[in-house]
């Protein structure tokens, strides 16, 4: 989708990148959040790849992931708000967020409360720890490079979300650079309407403030964060011709989302 839907609220900037941190900012980024972070990830990693040994259903990794989503964000700083819980749907879902920092997938974790699986780009998969979690976990690889393969990631996705687990995507495809919506992606309104399950809309507010795409360090450690759980769109009596409107529907209304809570 290539709409330039200027100056709707969904192509409204939620947050800029921050000036640049003084020195002593930088040191308490890279010497006191920074490592902590890390040793998080590699330990928890750990644990969730042991996990996987025995754990088939992915319950005990899933759990693990949260506790680390959790770890993360207390040693950022930051504190986290989870808004809208009453919109989360008794049945599957696709799930849609706006994509703005690496700290979104904690965010994420920590926030909804049920084993789910991500549809997420190949490259993660080569990451130390969080790329064999991804693997051992049964998470979805997609590469866009190869459309073969998407659409393979596509009837991953459906599978899943018919054996009754719910599904995650981000669907601009990629972090904003700016903080700025991106146009979306036809995939989670694909994954829906082919599964015939409601995408859920949800908007993420401050976590590109706390980890901008641009840099590595944590700026505006005690930033609260937003999770914000929309309207579940219905998809009955809808088919796949109707990828693009709902497209538009789910990334209008995060885009509100970010206008009410930004």
């Amino acid at each position: 989708m290539t709409q330039d839907l200027s100056p709707t609220p969904s192509r409204r900037i939620t947050s800029v990148r921050p000036k640049p941190l003084s020195w002593l900012q930088r040191q308490r980024s890279n010497l006191l959040l920074a490592p902590p972070f890390f040793l998080s990830t590699g330990i928890f990693g750990t644990l969730a790849l042991i996990a996987s040994l025995w754990d088939k259903s992915g319950r005990l990794q899933h759990r693990i992931a949260r506790r680390w989503a959790r770890a993360c964000i207390f040693w950022s700083g930051s504190r986290l708000q989870v808004i809208g819980i009453e919109n989360i749907p008794s049945q599957t879902a696709v799930f849609a967020a706006n994509h703005t920092s690496y700290m979104d997938t904690p965010v994420v974790f920590a926030s909804l409360p049920f084993q789910f699986r991500i549809l997420a780009k190949k490259e993660l998969w080569g990451l130390p720890f969080i790329g064999w979690y991804l693997d051992r976990s049964g998470q979805i690889p997609i590469d866009t490079a190869n459309p073969r393969s998407t659409l393979s990631s596509f009837a991953a996705g459906v599978r899943t979300l018919r054996t009754g687990l719910s599904v995650f995507v981000f669907p601009e495809g990629g972090r904003t650079m700016d903080g700025q919506l991106q146009p979306f992606l036809n995939g989670a309104a694909f994954l829906a309407l082919r599964a015939q399950v409601p995408p859920v809309p949800i908007a993420l507010v401050g976590v590109h403030d706390l980890l901008p795409p641009q840099t590595a360090h944590f700026y505006n450690a005690r930033t609260p964060l937003k999770l914000i759980f929309g309207a579940p769109i219905p998809t009955a009596h809808r088919s796949i011709r109707d990828s693009e409107s709902l497209t538009l529907e789910l990334q209008t209304a995060i885009a509100a989302l970010l206008h009410e809570n930004s």
